[in-house]
């Protein structure tokens, strides 16, 4: 099979085994390679695959990529600025070129058309390459940066690292020039804030050579003259293996990481092993570690100056200093004690005194911001500011910037005579006074009708939140949005809400729900602080804090960096990186320990309502947790059972559930059986592509453990030791689990216990036949209707 598709790439299909290079006259869509996660090409060594990647703020959008597999690091982006939809069609045409279409119009183009191409291959590198029929390369992605670069990639002159932008669009570029390597913000003009000339890290510097072109070697990063001698060195890492994969990455916040991309054959963490090294080392000598304007100190503490306290968002009032249509514009004076980003690899503007540094300001209206050394008379100017520098151990520079004045000041040009000066506040307070009190009047007439109509509903809440000592972290509504870039990258959907990833100024990882919809917004959100604020467990999904604010209700949860289970379970891509038996097991007795605490351990009982994979997070180590209690409810110790409303997700739900009867905690156990069903086979429970006996997975789990075939259950990919009595032991727990009479069912505790090999798991009876009962594992009772029969295929 190998050798015929090697013969005939460019006839594959999605779905069929592993394609490394295709020829011209081919073409396609992301839906022609659904199967195959997108992806259209894969190095020898399947490390690296080139296709359609879905963008993590839309996952109806893609890029076209090079992607590491194991990772999901995405080493090369063709069309970063024109994301592309699943019918937008790629295509290497019979001329050579490689280009990519939307809408009617190409979006990126190797422009090598007539060039003699011959063959794209992706190379064990990662390296995309169009080949002329000599075997040479015309076309390299490794000529065409994005924003990362992987070990043995050159970055030469001419070349440039472009970041992705930041929560106020600025990005960051990396490039050779001058003879150095300089990291520079995108700002309308470039600042630059790191060069490896000044970096201080370096183990070889070599004075004198000129820089031509750099790489990662193994552990470091190697700068050479166009000789290729060996002018400086920067050890970004402790690790000795000279073969491992690194990349760099320059990220929207402005540093360059360091991370070891493993091999696919030994990938366990679901992630690369980033270095603790940094570029550069202090988080205060990034363009906006705090936002423009705040003063960023040494303790990763953001300050706005005094002089801006007063402004929104700390900001100076005016888009453009040359443009004075609102208002004239005054110079103030920001510190005395502050440094700034750029300071060290710009020249002043000239040496003055600070009279003079600040007449040049004011007579260039491009100048926004201005720096002065007494010691020096260095005047420093710029039309763009970022973050300023705290100085701690004395010395620093006078700053001045520009604001939207109130009324005109000394700096302000212009201006007319003393008495109009002193004339005009009268006439304004004359005028204006009238319409002041009028406006008061009607604020305060509509704030007294509100309050008699709505008496309770806020103050109660604010209340009864500010009341609870135990309460998470209570967040402002602009707090949340700017930890999640105004909500760009969104996770997925909750209860009542969409989830979006955020984080925190001391880089504390967040997903931020938004709750949606009105009155039950509310509800739930007073549910979920009161709830699960005061729950602390080890696979239950943390609530860092809340925010209440007018009509906005908002919870930040701990971040999970591995996403949730189904991603995991039903991944399509046969060479993608699966989870083992050994972590699949533990994700399955990590969510029960979860569910097991809700049910008997917390204070008031909890049912969850919706278990399903979807709702299964993993951690950066595959740690189960479960999160989304949108759909719980609250029961006391003396309730057994509270009616509701059918809630839920269809194919998890409890038969019980369907006809509307009572909801028990035993509805989890019923939802957990099938997902425990879903981890061991790695398919959902009902695939109607399947053969009529494997497509309700339930009965055919059962037929094949009544006929002792358990390997047929199992995952067909995954390896395990034949000796291994958990494979038999999660069978029959969620065959025990499924049962349609919930009386059958076990506690979750129960569960708990069984699949640590703490109690016995009885052989299960049919879950679909019917049946009498007198306990929680005993054989005979009546049951309810089959859930197939009554919710049909899941």
């Amino acid at each position: 099979m190998f050798l015929f598709l090697l013969l005939f790439s460019e006839s594959f299909t999605a779905g069929v085994g592993k394609i490394v290079k295709i020829d011209p006259g081919f073409q396609g869509s992301q839906m022609n390679w659904i199967d195959n996660n997108g992806i259209i090409l894969l190095s020898n060594d399947s490390n690296f695959g080139f296709g359609f990647t879905p963008t993590t703020q839309d996952v109806t959008l893609f890029l076209l990529t090079v992607i590491h597999m194991g990772s999901s690091t995405i080493a090369w982006a063709a069309n970063r600025a024109s994301l592309v939809q699943n019918t937008d069609y790629f295509h290497f045409d019979d001329t050579g070129n490689a280009y990519l279409r939307s809408g009617g119009s190409t979006v990126w183009s190797s422009d090598t058309g007539g060039k003699g191409v011959s063959a794209m291959e992706l190379l064990d590198s990662g390296n995309l390459v169009l080949l002329g029929k000599d075997g040479g390369v015309v076309w390299q992605s490794f000529s065409h940066p994005t924003d990362t670069l992987l070990s043995n990639q050159e970055f030469s002159g001419g070349m440039r690292l472009v970041s992705a932008p930041d929560a106020n669009n600025l990005t960051y570029f990396l490039e050779i020039k001058s003879a150095d390597m300089i990291l520079s913000a995108g700002f309308q003009t470039p600042q630059p804030y790191w060069s490896m000339s000044q970096e201080k890290r370096k183990t070889i510097n070599q004075d004198g050579g000129v820089v031509s072109s750099a790489s990662l070697e193994a552990n470091s990063w190697k700068f050479y003259d166009s000789s290729k001698i060996l002018l400086w060195q920067f050890i970004f890492s402790d690790s000795k293996d000279a073969n491992a994969t690194w990349v760099a990455v320059l990220g929207n916040d402005g540093f360059i990481t360091f991370s070891i991309l493993h091999t696919f054959s030994i990938l366990q963490s679901g992630g690369p092993s980033p270095s603790p090294t940094k570029i550069p080392n202090n988080p205060c000598d990034t363009p906006e570690p705090c936002g423009p304007y705040y003063v960023c100190y040494g303790d990763n503490r953001c300050q706005c100056p005094s002089v801006l306290n007063s402004s929104p968002n700390c900001k100076p009032g005016i888009v453009s200093p040359c443009d004075r249509s609102k208002g004239p514009i005054d110079l103030v004076q920001v510190g005395d004690k502050l440094n700034y980003f750029a300071l060290g690899f710009v020249s002043p503007v000239s040496k003055t005194n600070l009279d003079g540094c600040k007449a040049a300001c004011n007579s260039n209206c491009s100048c926004l911001t201005l720096f002065f050394d007494n010691s020096s008379g260095n005047c420093f100017l710029f039309d763009s500011t970022g973050s300023f520098q705290n100085v701690n151990n004395g010395g620093g520079f006078v700053s001045f910037t520009k604001v939207l004045g109130a009324g005109g000041s000394g700096n302000n040009a212009g201006g007319g005579s003393g008495n109009r000066k002193k004339g005009f506040p009268r006439v304004v307070i004359i005028a204006v006074a009238p319409v002041v009190v009028i406006i008061g009047l009607l604020s305060a007439g509509y704030w007294y009708w509100r309050k008699r109509k709505s008496p309770k509903d806020s103050s109660d809440e604010d209340n009864f939140l500010e009341s609870m000592s135990w309460m998470p972290i209570r967040f402002g509504y602009r707090d949340l949005q700017t930890a999640t870039n105004n909500f760009s990258v969104k996770l997925g959907r909750g209860g009542f809400g969409s989830v979006y990833q955020g984080a925190l100024p001391d880089g504390t990882s967040l997903a931020v729900k938004k709750l949606e919809g009105i009155g039950q917004g509310k509800k739930e959100f007073r549910a979920e602080v009161t709830i699960i604020g005061s729950i602390h467990h080890l696979h239950l999904v943390k609530l860092k804090g809340f925010c209440s604010e007018g009509t906005y209700r908002l919870l930040a949860y701990e971040f999970m960096a591995n996403g949730s289970l189904d991603k995991w379970i039903f991944k399509k891509n046969k060479e993608g990186f699966m989870l083992d038996w050994n972590t699949r097991f533990n994700i399955a007795l990590g969510t029960a320990k979860g569910l097991a605490y809700l049910h008997e351990d917390c204070d008031s009982k909890i049912i969850h309502c919706d278990i399903k994979p979807e709702n299964v997070l993993l951690d950066d180590h595959f740690h189960a947790k479960v999160s989304d209690f949108g759909l719980a409810k609250l029961m006391t110790r003396q309730q057994s059972h509270v009616f509701t409303e059918l809630e839920g997700t269809r194919g998890y739900l409890a038969p019980e559930r369907i006809k509307s009867y009572a909801l028990s905690e035993k509805s989890d156990v019923y939802s957990y059986g099938m997902v425990l069903l879903e981890i061991i086979g790695g398919r959902k429970n009902f695939d109607p592509f399947e053969t009529s006996e494997k497509s309700h997975y339930p009965s055919y789990a059962f037929k094949m453990m009544e006929e002792g075939k358990l390997r047929s259950i199992l995952d067909s990919k995954l390896e395990i030791d034949e000796e291994d009595e958990r494979v038999a032991v999660a069978v029959k727990v969620a065959l025990w689990c499924i049962q349609d009479d919930m009386h059958l069912r076990p506690s979750m505790t129960k569960v708990v216990q069984m699949l640590e090999g703490i109690s016995v798991v009885p052989p299960p009876p049919n879950p679909m036949a019917s049946r009498t009962s007198s306990g929680p594992l005993d054989c005979n009772s009546n049951t309810y209707m089959s859930t197939v029969q009554l919710s049909g295929p899941r």
